[in-house]
């Protein structure tokens, strides 16, 4: 994945939180915001409790707004760097998608991505850590990502990596943030979990609003050249990512009945559905029969 070297970047729409100082700890263990949080927006349905076994999310949070900065502003101006350094390429890759959803959905609004270290706290789902991986927040209409998180998906998760499967993690996000502008996240109700529930029909929704930008990526004037290979690695990291793969590596079995996120050929299927036909209304997951 290569970006156009001229493309102006909008570090605009990044808050850059990295290194903020973390507060006392948080136990946040249940309420509506925490658990759609952690069940239905969390792109990997890791373990939130960060391995230690006690309460959801024990975390600390942010001093406050005057967290310290990388000065993207200065150091993320062009594709030229965004070719070079690994959070510029996130920047581009925001810019990209939103450019996107604000041509294809009527009444867009543009929503930013937070990057943090190891804890945060959100303006509408309470204090959130990186063991839940990245995620969308619909209070404050926010994505969010640990950008180590990228290191984890290939030590943990078992996937190739590559800029596109990064890529491919920051489009999944900003599906979420499309289904919460057209009232689709309001159908999982409380279907949260197995084979066939909402929150994998919205998961996969997800995924398949992520290869319909994949698929226009080059025409947004941001993005010079996506390959095969680099789809390749998308559809690599939507597998290591499926629940399936991920109960199989920490528990040696699966269970179909637990699962938040769908399979890993689900995960691939609806990336690919979207990608080849590049139309976010053959995305239709909650359609009977589309599971």
């Amino acid at each position: 994945m290569r970006f156009r070297k001229g493309a102006r970047l909008d570090t605009g729409q990044i808050q850059d939180r990295r290194g903020a100082r973390g507060g006392r700890g948080l136990a946040v263990g249940g309420g509506a915001a925490t658990i759609l949080v952690v069940v239905v927006l969390a792109l990997l349905g890791v373990d939130v409790t960060g391995g230690g076994g006690g309460d959801p999310l024990s975390i600390g949070t942010e001093t406050g707004s005057n967290a310290p900065s990388t000065e993207l502003s200065s150091a993320c101006r062009t594709g030229s760097d965004a070719n070079q350094r690994e959070d510029c390429r996130i920047v581009g890759v925001v810019n990209s998608v939103q450019a996107y959803w604000s041509d294809e959905v009527q009444g867009y609004r543009e929503a930013p991505t937070r990057f943090f270290t190891g804890q945060t706290n959100t303006g509408g789902c309470g204090a959130a850590s990186s063991a839940v991986g990245p995620f969308y927040c619909p209070g404050d209409q926010t994505v969010y990502i640990d950008l180590s998180f990228y290191r984890e998906l290939s030590s943990q998760f078992g996937a190739r990596g590559g800029p596109f499967a990064e890529a491919y993690v920051i489009a999944h996000e900003y599906g979420h943030h499309v289904q919460h502008l057209l009232g689709t996240d309001r159908r999982v109700g409380n279907d949260r979990q197995g084979e066939t529930s909402g929150s994998v029909r919205l998961e996969l929704q997800a995924d398949c609003y992520a290869g319909v930008w994949a698929a226009h990526a080059v025409e947004t004037g941001f993005i010079e050249q996506l390959t095969a290979d680099d789809i390749a690695d998308g559809l690599d990291a939507a597998a290591a990512v499926g629940d399936d793969r991920i109960q199989q590596r920490a528990t040696g079995r699966v269970d179909r009945e637990s699962w938040t996120h769908g399979s890993s050929a689900s995960r691939q299927k609806w990336f690919d559905t979207g990608y080849r036909g590049g139309d976010p209304g053959r995305c239709d997951t909650f359609a009977a029969g589309a599971l």
